[in-house]
Formats: structure tokens, C-alpha cells, sequence
């Protein structure tokens, strides 16, 4: 992995808090001419500059023009010497006031004495190129501080305290353990040592890829916590689509007519079920249609369909079931999606209740049916409870298991298994332990990505890229 020494040898600075107005604001320095800077344009109360300073101190004082003199604000300088510090660089951090014109001046000032704006990341990127954290680890920080609920959250402080990291190595371990096995027959193969044999290497293969396996299961809670159950509101025209979105979110986001076809493209907003995220789509209705609007609309309807964790399968009890609502239920059977189907409209429920019940057994065979009314806002509390039954509980639990937060975690480990698998195979048809150990060599590259230990520059600078500058 090529590293610009330079780029990432120099003091960097940045405004670590919020814009906007505020009680108070941190500015924040690492690198290795961190407190000479700060001694530059600080003056503590007591006369003591922040080189003489000890480790992990507070003082106050004024932070001051070098060139005029003049006072820019008060405030409270922190000094925290290497190695002990988040990017296991000497850092200094200024708390001041909060306000644009203040932290903007103190910031131009830091660089006119020496120090480069950060970078987006950058900070945690040093942490990780230093050796403090793993690449699972610094993408946490970013996870961590996007959390949107207290599951999210909890997942996210167990991924930075290493425990992925921890079952990665313990994996590659393993893998390690297996290749040099495969490779002492390839190069040993007329002597008498006590090497595993092939059908053994085949059950430690497949009991490896088992574990693979595990961590990709928790890859799914761990995206689910991370962009939140998509869901997808489905049925055909003017069953009341839009009505439960606006009812979910609590808000009027979705145009409600009597109209049919009155949504003609996908309307979606973000909602939070007892802990659980719910990114709702409200889709066009599905129907046959002459208006190519309203059919781009209809196509976009399907392709939410088979993007989605969850369906939300409306129907209207005022009226019987059409071959339309019939053929939804057929795409969503197809797609083995997690379904719930909601009777709408019970206000106005008539005898065809019985209809909806038995034409819709054997074709969705979701145990989940709800009775709603949009208009009289009753039954979303019990669709509510489904949701949850569905995704809460043990299906999204964290535990003490690592979850893997991010969709570049997740890919690497299916190339992972994809290379086990292989080698499972290999050996299952008695090939030769070169093909095996070509796999083995590539589950370990794969396992390097997550880590960080076969990442190249490039693939840094992308992932530091999406995170708030002065983290």
C-alpha cells in the first residue's frame, strides 16, 4: 500500500464541531508540529506555554494574532502527546467560542503558521495508518456517528472496540493454518511428514466457510441497522398506498385523490418502528395503463418491489380482489420477499372479506394480515407491531456479535466465501492442492480489504472521503 509521506506527515487542522451558531467550538490540530503551532498563538493566564505542558492538560487563556497581538477570542487548550492520542500523533485541541467568523479566524491562523486544512477523515485516517485502529474500525466511526437509533448505535460500538476485527484475524488464522498445509504437499510431496489429509482439509475448508457464512448473516443485520429496512408499498391503483405512507411518517408527503394513478413516481421518506428504521417507498399504483408517465411510474413500482426487505401488500376490502392484486402477490411470492398484507379500507368493508382471505391463501402465504383504515387512522399501531415482529427481537438483535457495518465489509466477505467455496469444491473433486491453495490466497486478500492490510491507497482515500471533515 504507496503512502504519500509527505501529504500525511505534515500538521493538519480542521473545525471539529458543527457550523452554525453555538455554546462552543473545538479546533483541532495533529501532527507533529502541533504544540509548537498552538504555542505560537496561545498565551495561558499563568504564563506557561503549551510545550511545556504535560500530557492530557487543560489550560485557559487567550488565543491571540501572532503577527498584531490582538486578541481573537478566550479560550481552553487541550495537549495531548503521542503516542497516546486518537491518531497517535501529538494533538492540540482549542475550545472557544462557537461561531463561523471566530473559528474561520483562529483556523486561517493555524495554517499561516505552518499547518494544512484536513482532509475529510483525515484524522481517523491517521489513526489507521498509524497502527491505532483497523480500517473495520475507522469505517465504525463514521457508522457510529450516522447511527440512527440505539440498536444502530450499540452495533456500531461494538464493530470500534474490534470484536470484527478480532473474528477476522481469528478466520484468516485458520485460512493461514490450511494454505500452508496445501502448499507442504505441493512442495513436500515424497516426504513422510504429518500432513493433514485431503478429506480433512475438505471438512476445515467447509467449517471455515461456515463461519464466513456467520459473519455475512450479521452483515445483513448490520445493513439493515445501517440504511434501515426498505420497504415497499405495493398494490394496485387507489387502494390507499400514499394514505398509509402519510400515516407512517406522520407527515403529508405523498398527494392522497380519489383519482387513480394520481402517484406517478416513487414517493419514499426515513421513519423509526420501536428502534427499528423503516426507509418507506410509496410506489405507483399497478395497473394496466396507456399513459407512459404513469407506466415509467409502474415499471419503477416493480424494480421497489424486488429492491425491498419488506413489502407492504395493500388491498381494499370495500371492493372484491382483482387479478391485478392477485398477480402483486404472485411477484412477491416469486421474490421470496417478507410480506405483509394490509386491508384497507375496513371502514367500508363489505362481504368480499372472505374473498380477499381465501384467494390470497397459497398465493403470498403471509401470516401477517392487518386491518387498516387511513381514513379513520386505526390499525397502524398493529401493522406497527408486525413490522416489529418481523425485524426486531433476535432477527435484528446485536448481541455481543460483531456486525459488519459497511456494504464494502459485506462484499469482500462474499468473495471470501466465493473462494472457499471453490477450494470446498477443488478438493471434493480430488484436484491438485495448487487450485486450493489459488483459493486460499484470495480469501486472504479479501480478508486484507476489511482490515485494511491489502487496501490500496485508492480505496482509502474513498472511504475517507464520505466522512465529516475533523473526524
Amino acid at each position: 500500500m504507496a503512502i504519500d509521506k509527505d501529504r500525511n506527515g505534515r500538521t493538519i487542522c480542521s473545525i471539529s464541531t458543527p457550523p452554525g451558531l453555538g455554546g462552543i467550538g473545538i479546533v483541532r490540530m495533529s501532527g507533529p508540529d502541533a504544540i509548537r503551532i498552538a504555542g505560537r498563538l496561545f498565551t495561558d493566564s499563568g504564563g506557561e506555554s503549551p510545550e511545556r505542558m504535560p500530557h492530557y492538560t487543560i489550560r485557559y487563556g487567550k488565543v491571540r494574532d501572532p503577527e498584531t497581538g490582538a486578541v481573537i477570542d478566550e479560550a481552553l487548550l487541550t495537549v495531548m502527546r503521542a503516542p497516546r492520542t486518537y491518531t497517535r500523533e501529538d494533538v492540540v485541541e482549542i475550545n472557544c467560542h462557537s461561531g463561523p467568523v471566530v473559528l474561520r479566524r483562529i483556523l486561517r491562523t493555524l495554517v499561516s503558521l505552518g499547518a494544512r486544512l484536513a482532509e475529510p477523515g483525515e484524522f481517523t485516517k491517521r489513526a489507521f495508518l498509524n497502527g491505532r485502529i483497523d480500517l473495520s474500525q475507522a469505517e465504525a466511526v463514521m457508522a457510529l456517528i450516522s447511527a440512527r437509533n440505539e440498536e444502530a448505535l450499540q452495533a456500531c460500538a461494538v464493530q470500534l472496540e474490534g470484536e470484527l476485527g478480532k473474528r477476522i484475524g481469528a478466520v484468516r488464522s485458520r485460512i493461514v493454518r490450511l494454505l500452508s498445509e496445501a502448499e507442504a504437499s505441493i512442495d513436500f510431496p515424497e516426504e513422510e511428514l504429518d500432513l493433514v489429509t485431503p478429506a480433512r482439509l475438505l471438512e476445515e475448508t467447509t467449517s471455515v466457510m461456515e463461519e464466513v457464512e456467520a459473519l455475512i448473516d450479521a452483515s445483513t443485520q448490520g445493513r439493515v441497522l445501517r440504511d434501515g429496512v426498505s420497504t415497499a408499498i405495493v398494490g394496485t391503483a387507489n387502494v390507499g398506498k400514499s394514505s398509509l405512507l402519510n400515516l407512517l411518517l406522520m407527515e403529508e408527503r405523498a398527494i392522497v385523490t380519489p383519482i387513480p394513478g394520481t402517484t406517478r413516481d416513487v414517493v419514499d421518506g426515513m421513519v423509526n418502528v420501536e428502534g427499528i428504521p423503516l426507509r418507506i417507498i410509496d410506489t405507483a399504483g399497478i395497473r394496466d395503463s396507456e399513459d407512459p408517465i404513469e407506466l415509467e411510474g409502474i415499471r419503477r413500482s416493480r424494480a421497489s418491489l424486488r429492491a425491498a426487505d419488506l413489502v407492504l401488500l395493500v388491498l381494499d376490502l370495500s371492493r372484491e380482489i382483482g387479478e391485478a392484486d392477485l398477480e402483486i402477490a404472485r411477484m412477491i411470492a416469486s421474490e421470496g420477499k417478507k410480506a405483509i398484507v394490509v386491508l384497507n379500507k375496513v371502514d367500508l368493508m363489505d362481504e368480499n372479506e372472505s374473498k380477499h382471505h381465501k384467494m390470497l391463501v397459497g398465493v403470498l402465504q403471509s401470516k401477517y394480515e392487518i386491518k387498516t383504515s387511513c381514513k379513520e387512522n386505526s390499525g397502524i399501531e398493529d401493522l406497527k407491531s408486525s413490522i416489529c415482529d418481523l425485524f426486531g427481537g433476535e432477527n435484528i438483535g446485536i448481541g455481543t456479535a460483531a456486525v459488519v457495518i459497511s456494504a464494502r465489509n459485506e462484499a469482500a466477505l462474499n468473495a471470501v466465501r466465493t473462494a472457499l467455496g471453490r477450494a470446498v469444491t477443488s478438493l471434493g473433486a480430488a484436484l491438485s492442492e495448487e487450485f486450493v491453495s489459488v483459493e486460499f490466497r484470495e480469501a486472504l486478500r479479501e480478508l486484507g480489504q476489511i482490515t485494511g492490510e491489502t487496501t490500496t491507497e485508492e480505496v482509502l482515500d474513498q472511504i475517507f472521503r464520505n466522512f465529516c471533515i475533523g473526524k
